[in-house]
């Protein structure tokens, strides 16, 4: 048995690196294990979308911890920055929410209105006024919101951000090491076993391992109900003159990105672990960013991707306690937004795990909601 660690966290993604960077900086003796590389699944494949308003209906816990995670990137940005050496990559490109159709005009009124309550700037625009705010946008245009705050950052810039920052702390960091199971006395882990038959001793464990973390369920007598949902990318050559904001329409987003280049994303495909590109999914998105953008037909196809979300039954992320245990904390389930919790997450389970107490923005997130779907049996004693 190696010497203990005080926190074993199972998974390198985003949200891994910024609970090992929040710990590692209050001294906190922390090692991350990854069955590849750090960083190199879901995270890696993030376009860096810094925009919260799509995945909210209104005012809620849900707009809550992702509103004030968005609003953390303005201190945690430059920080990280010093600490790493990294630069992220960060910018407050503005966002325009666009319609083609008429018809769907009343819908996004209703979206405005849903939005207004939770603070952000939003000014509604006619075509003609989105067309002069992003000339190259399609003709057709009928409205958009236009929302000046929403921002961008590069993914994986911040990934590793988060885990040099963490080292330069004390993490430590494992790759290829995955883990395969555990060890415990009553309702305590007290150690981990990697697939190479290794055992590390710790004094807590938390379970951050994306679209895998249902795998998790078999050392802890818990259901995670989390499932992998691939989404496609890819990335075009800037036009000149250049697209200037995130453009969102027709279930797709386009992202200037610095460096020349437009991201278009995603899909979203209930396909299990297949990371496979496909014709259609491709097709789709090039269709799509040519119906909003039509100056990119002519643009250079530079690069695909795909990458594998973890969803929840409800789209929303799993935080606290597992049922059941005394000191395994999970921190899974984040779909398309995992970059923008990072910042939230990483700072209460810092929290959570150094105070003992759950904070209370993360309270609504619970793996006892789904009630319904799981079986959370107190393990026996060893």
């Amino acid at each position: 048995m190696q010497s203990t660690v005080d926190v074993v966290i199972v998974g390198g993604g985003v949200i891994g690196c910024a609970i090992a960077y929040n710990l590692s900086k209050s001294g906190v003796d922390v090692a991350v294990f990854d069955r590849g590389e750090i960083g190199a699944e879901a995270s890696s494949a993030a376009t860096g979308l810094l925009a919260p308003l799509g995945p909210l209906t209104g005012p809620g816990p849900f707009a809550d911890l992702l509103l004030t995670s968005f609003t953390l990137f303005h201190t945690l940005v430059p920080e990280l920055e010093e600490a790493s050496g990294i630069k992220l990559e960060y910018e407050q490109t503005g966002a325009l929410r666009i319609v083609r159709n008429p018809k769907h005009i009343s819908n996004m009124h209703m979206r405005m209105k849903a939005w207004q309550p939770l603070g952000l700037q939003m000014h509604w625009l006619t075509g003609d006024e989105a067309l002069q705010q992003e000339p190259l946008l399609t003709p057709d245009v009928c409205a958009a919101i236009y929302i000046p705050e929403e921002s961008q950052i590069k993914a994986l810039h911040l990934i590793k951000a988060f885990s040099c920052a963490a080292a330069n702390f004390g993490a430590t960091f494992n790759s290829y090491r995955e883990i395969t199971g555990i060890k415990q006395h009553n309702s305590r882990v007290i150690g981990v076993y990697t697939a190479q038959g290794e055992r590390f001793a710790c004094n807590h464990l938390v379970i951050a391992n994306g679209a895998w973390a249902a795998q998790s369920s078999t050392w802890l007598d818990v259901t995670i109900p989390i499932i992998p949902q691939r989404g496609q990318v890819l990335t075009l050559h800037q036009p000149s003159p250049p697209l200037r904001h995130i453009i969102f329409g027709e279930a797709a987003y386009l992202t200037p990105k610095s460096g020349h280049t437009v991201i278009v994303g995603a899909t979203k495909e209930d396909t299990g672990f297949d990371k496979q590109l496909t014709a259609g999914g491709i097709a789709w998105l090039l269709n799509t960013a040519i119906r909003l953008v039509p100056v990119l037909e002519s643009s250079p196809l530079e690069q695909m991707w795909a990458g594998l979300r973890p969803r929840t039954p409800d789209n929303q992320p799993i935080l606290g306690q597992a049922p059941g245990w005394e000191n395994v904390t999970l921190a899974v389930g984040h779909g398309s937004v995992g970059i923008m919790l990072s910042a939230i997450t990483g700072k209460t389970f810092a929290e959570l795990i150094i105070k003992g107490e759950v904070p209370k923005i993360a309270q609504p997130f619970s793996l006892e909601r789904f009630e319904h779907l799981i079986g959370a049996e107190k393990p026996e004693s060893e």
